[in-house]
């Protein structure tokens, strides 16, 4: 889950990270007010979870209070990159002297968290990485351990950090690894962390990825959800319980565990044909909520083929099929379905999509099954 960037500023700041002043506008008019109260010059950002915002027009400069209007409504007006720009942040312009790069994410190869710096701050850090990667610094954190000073020291000076600035820039660090654990975030970054004309540090960016599974424990922050980010689809299946992602192809995929679903959309790019979307009802799924996952398949008009794979362990076949059922009486779809129903139950599950009396083909093994629903949505 994205947090907007004055969402993330105002996470940065309870951990004594030093963040330029600013508030939140929804329309022109409060911009200015806003711009008159902190005083000019300030800087329009857009408040959008995408990248790419200064490209699009969405971070623009105001000299005056009537300019900050005139510039948020142009903001407010704008859809970057296919989401609309709700809400503008108005912040005091800041006198740049030098722009850096600050960061930590998880490196699953190592299994531990990696804090990364850059003396290329304020631009793309993905790109810095892609063209010279020798200028991200970074070191690896011991869980267990803790950021520790000498790390923050080695990327201080890695990076061509004045020695007077080292204390500042590892007091930033440490708050950027606590609020990094803390509110179980799989990304905290302050791009750029800048240099001050009067030589001191201040984030003037800030970015958080919040971690889905962690969400239960923070129910302040997963109230921070901003749904423009979703798709329909995506939201309801959030809201079902279920782990769903949709894609470009032509064949639906309902799978009980993520690893089986990922396995069975490579044995469908195998075959010939792509699959819709990923869909994991997870295990001990009711009826409820197969009929939830079936649902949000059947809404996309691309859909030509559905495939059911189901491992039953925890998960019961014959609940499976009673959700298949209970949906395709109430929406009556006109699409091939193929089924392989394999585990607890599966004699009782097989039954009962037999008696159903809908166009449902079965399959005993996964290759099998794929090739069905390849060779049926091509026919379609």
């Amino acid at each position: 889950m994205k947090l907007h960037e004055y969402q993330s500023q105002r996470i940065f700041a309870q951990y004594g990270i030093p963040v330029q002043e600013g508030e939140v506008a929804t329309t022109p008019q409060e911009a200015r007010a806003l711009a008159e109260q902190i005083g000019c010059p300030v800087v329009i950002k857009a408040q959008v979870l995408v990248g790419g915002r200064g490209k699009a027009g969405g971070i623009q400069w105001a000299q005056t209070p009537q300019e900050a209007e005139a510039i948020a409504a142009r903001i407010l007006s704008l859809q970057i990159k296919g989401l609309p720009v709700r809400k503008v942040l108005v912040t005091r312009a800041a006198d740049i002297r030098q722009e850096i790069y600050l960061g930590i994410g998880v490196d699953r190869a190592a299994a531990c968290p990696v804090m990364m710096a850059s003396a290329e701050g304020g631009v793309d850090i993905e790109e810095v990485a892609r063209t010279s990667p020798e200028a991200i610094r970074k070191v690896r954190v011991d869980p267990f351990v803790g950021l520790r000073d000498y790390q923050t020291r080695y990327l201080a000076k890695s990076i061509g950090l004045s020695p007077s600035l080292h204390r500042d820039f590892g007091r930033i660090a440490q708050g950027l690894y606590r609020s990094f654990v803390e509110c179980d975030a799989s990304l905290a970054e302050i791009n750029p962390l800048v240099v001050t004309s009067a030589g001191t540090l201040l984030a003037l960016d800030a970015k958080i990825v919040l971690d889905d599974n962690g969400l239960f424990r923070h129910p302040d922050l997963a109230q921070l959800r901003d749904i423009d980010e979703e798709t329909p689809s995506e939201r309801a299946a959030r809201e079902a319980g279920l782990s769903f992602v949709q894609l470009d192809g032509h064949i639906g995929c309902m799978v009980n565990g993520a690893g089986l679903a990922m396995a069975t959309m490579d044995l469908i790019r195998h075959f010939g044909g792509m699959p819709a979307n990923f869909l994991d009802i997870g295990g001990g799924a009711r009826a409820e909520r197969v009929a939830a996952a079936l649902r949000l398949i059947l809404a996309d008009p691309r859909v030509k083929a559905i495939l059911i794979n189901i491992f039953g362990g925890i998960t019961r076949c014959d609940e499976v099929a009673r959700g298949i059922v209970s949906v395709l009486d109430e929406v009556r779809p006109d699409l091939p379905i193929v089924a392989r129903l394999v585990g607890t139950n599966e004699a009782e599950g097989r039954a009962i999509l037999e008696r159903s009396g809908y166009r449902i083909l079965t399959a005993t093994t996964l290759a099998e099954a794929a090739q069905k629903a390849v060779a049926a949505a091509q026919s379609s």
